[in-house]
């Protein structure tokens, strides 16, 4: 669908506390089919490629400094993960 769609589904997350809390849980992670599943549900349809793109969206607003920051996260967990 869209980008437009996706951001109308978080908003309408935002009204929903149990759909909302869902999505936050940090404790158990939504994989992207679950995600979609959703969204779905609530009369959202979203694709893969749509969350995609929200991700690059996303990044394109981050400064220099928070990007190589998170870089440096990104490699030190890949640092812990391979041994030798």
């Amino acid at each position: 669908m869209s980008l437009t769609e996706l951001d109308a589904f978080l908003a309408h997350a935002r009204s929903q506390s149990d759909l909302l809390a869902r999505l936050q849980d940090e404790t158990s992670p939504l994989e992207i089919s679950d995600f979609l599943q959703l969204a779905h549900a609530e009369g959202f349809p979203i694709s893969e490629s749509d969350v995609i793109e929200a991700q690059q969206r996303q990044e394109s607003l981050l400064s220099d400094a928070e990007l190589q920051r998170r870089a440096g996260v990104e490699a030190r967990r890949l640092r812990h993960f391979l041994h030798g």
